[in-house]
């Protein structure tokens, strides 16, 4: 049976779908396996619990999830049924009564296609194929083991690919069993993926095979769609930060927060890797500019990165205790003030001021005022943490010297911990905490996917992000200008460190001298790239791997055609037609005016208008644009 594919004439928002003959999925099993089913460690688990809805849909109750089982994730995960199909079931009571000992014969034989997910679960693909079992198996590698552990040792990766021995590495860093179960796994798969075009070259050199498809990581776009109200959520959100930060620089408190942005980084605490030595390094550098040019603008920056601690800071707790106090004082003379007030204008009198308050009002307010004298510096961390003089941020942070002086433009605070609603000193959960900044950065030097600025993109929240992870090389293929949409990538592959650190400065110092008119368009245009991310459209690739598979594993049964496989630069989002976005061309986003912008416009920025006129000229098809000249394009010519 052939496995065409056709280009549809709908389209997800413009963007183009492929229609594929209907896979006889009734003849079909479809198991996914993997450690982080139902079982959070890391991007992998957002990966399938995100897909797993729209491969549901696909193969209705013939799609089965493997993990591992622990028992608190079981109880808050799955719900617990019979399987539906008599070939599982069979083969479930046969484990159940033989161990993990699988030998079981299906009288309907299936076709059973296994995609297996990084070296965890790559023993079964391993015994699946030496036992010459008839499955169509599919490897995906999300990061190879070894560049994970090479990039942590900064090690000039991209440039020495070539030239690594890859046994003798592996050997030296205590993985070598490791290494050898995912190279098998991807030498044994019917089908090898990988998730970007960064991860794909990496895969080549450390694993020594070219991946058959790239299958970029996609979400659940419905989970964070918010319609028109996503500006609404951010004003609302960003409210809830500023009262933390009212707590936490209280005594220090002489910048305007209506003049405040608020940037951030996340994610797990891998120093290099993660790009946090180039973030802190440029955010130096932007204080400077800050203050030379002496702007009225002031940057607090957030570190959200997990690290070993003891407990709250106790200056930080103390800090959101005064602010209650002061709150409680203000809220407690306001009811006083109020009452006076009512009662005067019932009596048809005009109040006197100086009289409305008396002399224990005053007196209350002045110990409210003393209360928040501070003989010491915002704390940068939150947390006590238990190496303190060895934390690679908190060291930096002391060699740059941005200790939240006064003087500083650029303030700091490390949250070494998770964010939750229930915590007491910043009660927002990740999504909330994201929705109310203004600014995601990733300048990562190692990071095959990048869910974190992928996650900022879809609930409208501009990032910056390199062309050395995989969502900075996917928006490259298919955004015309990512800097216009909100998308800032860093160049890190073919830079210097200096030049690269000073890129990101340039584009942090830009988004600070934006307006705030500026920032609502540009956070439109940013949401509207929400469907490329989409698991709607990025499906498509998942589905091109098993059919890939089953056509190699059952050549008699399933037929592909050659020009079948899906490149991922199909088409690309043209420039849009008002950029740079222009305070004198726009008009107000949200019911909020910016402070000193101009009320009489003669022209109008209508978003709706200029989203469709981009769906209306998107290109299809492109190709990747060749290099400058004197670029040799290469796997990377600075470590950076």
């Amino acid at each position: 049976m052939p496995l065409a594919r056709s280009l549809s004439m709908t389209s997800l928002n413009g963007l183009p779908q492929w229609e594929d003959e209907d896979l006889p999925v009734e003849d079909l099993l479809l198991f996914e396996v993997s450690w982080e089913v139902t079982n959070k460690v890391g991007g992998i688990y957002t990966v399938i619990q995100t897909k797993a809805k729209i491969t549901a849909d696909e193969w209705g109750e013939n799609y089965f999830l493997v993990g591992p089982y622990f028992e608190h994730n079981v109880k808050t995960q799955v719900e617990a049924c019979e399987p539906p199909n008599p070939a599982v079931k069979k083969a479930m009571d046969t484990m159940k009564s033989q161990g993990c000992q699988l030998s079981c014969q299906f009288d309907d034989k299936p076709n059973i296609i296994a995609h297996f997910h990084e070296w965890q679960a790559g023993v079964g693909l391993i015994l699946s194929r030496s036992q010459k079992l008839p499955v169509a198996t599919i490897f995906t590698t999300h990061a190879t083991l070894l560049g994970r552990y090479l990039c942590a040792a900064n090690i000039d990766f991209y440039n020495n690919l070539d030239q690594f021995d890859i046994d003798k590495e592996a050997g030296e860093r205590q993985i070598y069993h490791r290494y050898c179960m995912e190279r098998a796994s991807v030498h044994c798969a019917h089908v090898f993926t990988t998730v970007s075009q960064i991860t794909a070259i990496e895969a080549e050199h450390m694993l020594k095979r070219n991946p058959d498809v790239v299958t970029p990581n996609g979400l659940n776009i419905k989970k964070f769609s918010a319609m028109h109200e996503f500006q609404n959520l951010h004003s609302m959100y960003k409210a809830r930060i500023q009262e933390f930060i009212r707590g936490h620089f209280y005594g220090h408190l002489d910048f305007s927060l209506e003049k405040t942005l608020f940037f951030f980084i996340a994610g797990r605490y891998e120093f290099s890797n993660k790009g946090a030595d180039m973030f802190l390094e440029a955010l130096s550098r932007l204080n400077f500019l800050l203050r030379v040019h002496k702007t009225d603008v002031t940057v607090v920056v957030f570190f959200i990165m997990p690290a070993k601690t003891n407990n709250f800071n106790v200056e930080t707790l103390k800090g959101q205790a005064v602010r209650k106090q002061l709150w409680d004082t203000a809220q407690s003379v306001k009811e006083k003030f109020g009452k006076k007030l009512y009662n005067a204008l019932l009596k048809g009198e005009i109040p006197d001021l100086n009289k409305i308050l008396d002399r224990d009002d005053i007196t209350i307010m002045k110990r409210a005022i003393f209360s928040t004298q501070r003989h010491c510096l915002p704390p940068v961390t939150t947390h006590n943490m238990i190496d303190d003089g060895n934390d690679p941020i908190l060291n930096t942070i002391r060699r740059i010297g941005l200790f939240n002086n006064r003087t500083d433009r650029v303030k700091v605070i490390l949250h070494p911990e998770f964010l939750s609603s229930t915590s007491p000193l910043l009660p927002l959960d990740y999504e909330e905490f994201v929705r109310g900044c203004h600014l995601g950065v990733f300048p990562s030097y190692y990071e095959p996917w990048g869910y974190t600025p992928a996650e900022c993109t879809v609930m409208g929240i501009p990032s910056v992000t390199t062309n050395l992870s995989g969502f900075g090389c996917f928006m490259q293929e298919h955004v015309a200008d990512p800097a216009a949409y909100g998308i800032y990538i860093v160049d890190r592959r073919f830079r210097s460190p200096d030049e690269s650190c000073n890129q990101l400065t340039q584009f942090l110092y830009g988004f600070c001298q934006q307006s705030r008119r500026q920032r609502i368009i540009q956070r439109n245009r940013t949401e509207r790239l929400s469907d490329l991310l989409d698991w709607r459209y990025l499906g498509r690739y998942y589905m091109h791997a098993r059919h890939l598979a089953l056509s190699r594993t059952f050549p008699d049964k399933f037929e592909m055609e050659p020009s079948a496989p899906p490149k991922t630069e199909g088409f690309r989002y043209p420039r849009p037609s008002s950029v740079p976005p222009s305070p004198s061309v726009s008009q107000h986003s949200s019911p909020h005016h910016s402070e000193g912008e101009d009320e009489d416009e003669d022209e109008r920025y209508d978003e709706d208008e200029e989203a469709e006129r981009d769906r209306q000229n998107i290109k299809s098809p492109f190709s990747l644009g060749v290099l400058p000249q004197g670029k040799k394009k290469q796997h990377g010519e600075y470590r950076n």
